[in-house]
């Protein structure tokens, strides 16, 4: 029998229906305000930024997670919610935060999609969607959105071998499912590059060669210098120098990693003149490659509050909002506002998947 009259013990939750459905209003506070479902006797919300007195009331994206469950504190994190409270369909647009999101989904898709709650998988699925939308507009990383559009393939292949040939859920959510997988394989299969303007000036290949070595000073990643130097005959000439790689090598590792490589007998006998190309491989492979320099922006996680946050958007701490709390926390010689970086593996680490 429903409960209809008010129970103290737990004065429930205040939903808001909007396009995509019904969400806590909790939920809504955090990274704008979503235009809310045209419905009789309700008003619709705007985006955060068409407004500028809703500005000051929205709240930067965060979320609050339990690190570990004790006999005080019991909690739960909802990967639905931490996506939508961290505004991760939104951020796939900012090209600071592109490749983490494309990351996180990848690790998604490896660990299985269809074993997430039904809301967690719609709300995955809209996101990829929204790769395809911007690779599609931006014309750029069409090989993150074909990865993407191969392991749903993948996936779906693998869900329709279950089950006397049908995957295990809901019917009418797996139609709609397939309905958005079919939409974004046919963005990935239709995505064309246009060719830049002929009369655009200057071109790379115009450009004098010390121009052209700074730029491949700020890749970061091996892989992209090796398929840079297969692209052009001036930058493979750039690729082979020796700074190039001395320079990724000091970015990846510190002294101390690069002076004990350094004092193994085959790099000893090279002498005075180093194969930093060689040093890096070896040293990749000993101690591997940092993942948060991969990305231009990784989640942060507060330690005096425990808040999964952007760094640049920031969030409502509790050393900023109580002057008692960072006074005694001063008094106790602690450091104040400590973030640690979140790399996609950490992130999902968090949740029971």
């Amino acid at each position: 029998m429903a409960f209809i009259s008010k129970d103290f013990r737990s004065p429930g939750e205040t939903w808001i229906k909007t396009e995509g459905g019904w969400e806590r209003s909790k939920v809504l506070e955090c990274g704008g305000k979503r235009k809310r479902h045209h419905s009789e006797g309700s008003s619709s919300y705007q985006d955060a930024g068409s407004d500028s007195s809703e500005d000051d009331a929205v709240m930067p994206p965060h979320y609050h997670i339990t690190i570990r469950c004790t006999r005080e504190i019991a909690g739960f994190n909802g990967l639905s919610e931490a996506v939508k409270r961290l505004d991760f369909r939104r951020s796939v647009r900012d090209r600071k935060r592109f490749h983490y999101i494309c990351a996180f989904l990848l690790l998604v898709s490896n660990k299985g999609i269809a074993s997430l709650p039904g809301s967690a998988q719609r709300q995955l699925l809209q996101m990829v969607e929204e790769v395809a939308s911007h690779v599609n507009d931006s014309q750029q990383h069409p090989n993150v959105l074909r990865g993407l559009a191969l392991k749903l393939e993948h996936i779906v292949s693998q869900e329709n071998q279950k089950c006397w040939g049908k995957p295990l859920g809901s019917t009418y959510l797996w139609k709609e499912h397939m309905a958005t997988i079919k939409r974004i394989q046919r963005v990935a299969s239709q995505i064309e590059i246009r060719e830049p303007d002929p009369e655009a000036k200057p071109k790379l290949h115009e450009l004098p060669e010390e121009c052209v070595r700074e730029i491949i000073l700020c890749i970061a990643d091996h892989r992209d210098l090796e398929s840079a130097a297969e692209a052009w005959e001036t930058m493979a000439k750039l690729v082979s120098e020796q700074r190039i790689w001395r320079e990724l090598t000091r970015f990846h590792f510190n002294q101390r990693q690069i002076h004990t490589i350094l004092d193994l007998d085959k790099f000893k006998q090279m002498g005075e003149i180093k194969d930093w190309k060689q040093i890096y491989h070896q040293l990749r492979r000993t101690y591997g490659v940092n993942d948060d320099y991969q990305f231009a922006e990784v989640l942060a996680l507060c330690r005096s509050c425990c808040c999964l946050f952007w760094p640049s958007d920031g969030h409502p701490c509790i050393v900023d909002q109580s002057p008692d709390y960072k006074q005694r926390l001063e008094e106790a010689g602690g450091q104040l506002a400590l973030a640690q970086p979140v790399p996609p593996a950490q992130f999902l680490k968090y949740f029971s998947l």
